[in-house]
């Protein structure tokens, strides 16, 4: 069942919601523009990320990127993860954080809403280095002003039990999504999870534009009312096949060795830990493609230490920071000369994080009325919240 933290959160990230539509779009908030240059550390750095994101050696000696970082700029990191975008946008509504690696579903609000400020990415000399599919992403560039650096990418991949699947591993997200007798003889009923995000909204309607044509669907997070409602409808029957809503990964992981689930959208750093460890898991990106996000690291519009900010912005953009990063979490490094020499990562270890998926990948972005193409019928997030927490709730 899920939790009453949920629903409170989901009311508090509505109301923030609708207090950012309000304060209108493409502005960052701050007065003076962006910072000119780059002086001393204020001696402290306060960061609001994803669980894994910002790693000194305390989960394994081994990954380690904070250590260095304050032993060469003086700047005292401390981090508070997030375990969804809602949460990371109620966060920096609230303050008193520096940056925040903010997913695509969250960075549009945070720009729109003033919460953060347009990033000089001159100072930043390593910005060149970026993927060039990134360094102009919309879901971090507003009228040609940055507003983040990006640093991570991947994918909602289908992870399934192999034991379970045998010699006919899943190929279609159907097996989310329809009732149906999977290979071990057994219903899906019961055995399937799904991501407890409204952003997971697009999922739905990514299966329903290669099942049903006749909606129309083109761009999962631009949906018109009757394609939003079909989405929806979709949910709901798949609730019924619910184990566990999941936004904690380690709980998925137990949930797959203990638990008896047998597949589920899920991140690549959960489906390579466990296989990696000897688990009967796999993972795929489907035939219809995939939802996927591509995070950037934002600074808040009242950031108390931007020059410590500054540094780590061209810190995060470190060829080894961005390969360990990848070992550990199994995402994709936003400078792909990082794939290459980084013993933790191996030679392999952007293809399994899934590299060459990429143009599968629609990316998570916050969706709005505009829907894109010149329409202004497309339901916006804020009813992506209220809805997705009824599906839930079993309403």
């Amino acid at each position: 069942m899920k939790s009453k933290w949920f629903v409170i959160l989901s009311v508090l990230v509505l109301v923030s919601v609708l207090t950012s539509a309000c304060a209108g779009a493409g502005g960052g908030g701050e007065s003076g523009g962006p910072l000119q240059s780059v002086g001393e550390g204020e001696g402290a750095l306060s960061i609001v990320s994803w669980a894994g994101y910002i790693e000194r050696g305390e989960t394994d000696p081994n990954f380690d990127w904070v250590t260095q970082f304050e032993a060469e700029t003086g700047c005292m990191v401390t981090n508070k993860t997030a375990a969804t975008s809602d949460e990371m946008v109620a966060l920096m509504n609230e303050g008193g954080f520096d940056l925040v690696t903010a997913s695509g579903d969250a960075s549009n609000r945070l720009i729109s809403g003033g919460r953060v400020q347009e990033i000089n990415i001159s100072l930043i000399p390593s910005y060149s280095k970026i993927d060039e599919r990134l360094q102009n992403a919309p879901w971090h560039t507003v009228d040609g002003k940055h507003y983040g650096v990006p640093y991570s990418s991947g994918q909602n991949i289908l992870m399934y039990n192999t034991e379970v699947f045998g010699s006919e591993p899943p190929t279609s997200w159907n097996v989310v999504f329809e009732e149906m007798t999977l290979p071990d003889g057994e219903s899906n009923k019961g055995r399937i999870q799904a991501y407890d995000g409204p952003i997971y909204v697009a999922d739905a309607a990514l299966y329903l534009k290669a099942t049903r044509p006749e909606l129309g669907i083109t761009d999962p997070y631009a949906l018109n009312r009757e394609q939003f409602d079909a989405a929806i409808e979709l949910l709901r029957q798949q609730r019924t096949l619910i184990n566990r809503y999941w936004h904690d990964a380690f709980i998925q992981m137990d949930d797959f060795t203990n638990e008896g689930v047998a597949a589920s959208g899920s991140w690549p750093f959960q489906a390579n830990l466990l296989k990696g460890g000897g688990a009967p898991i796999d993972k795929v990106v489907p035939v219809e493609g995939a939802t996927g996000w591509a995070d950037t690291t934002m600074l808040h519009v009242d950031s108390e230490h931007p020059n410590c900010a500054y540094k780590w912005l061209e810190w995060s953009l470190n060829p080894k920071v961005q390969g360990d990063l990848a070992a550990w979490f199994q995402n994709i490094p936003v400078r792909l000369d990082a794939c290459e020499g980084n013993e933790l990562l191996g030679p392999d270890g952007c293809a399994n994080n899934g590299l060459n998926d990429f143009d599968k990948i629609y990316w998570w972005r916050t969706p709005t009325t505009d829907c894109g193409d010149g329409r202004m019928e497309c339901v916006p997030y804020h009813e992506w919240v209220t809805q997705y927490v009824a599906v839930i709730g079993g309403r």
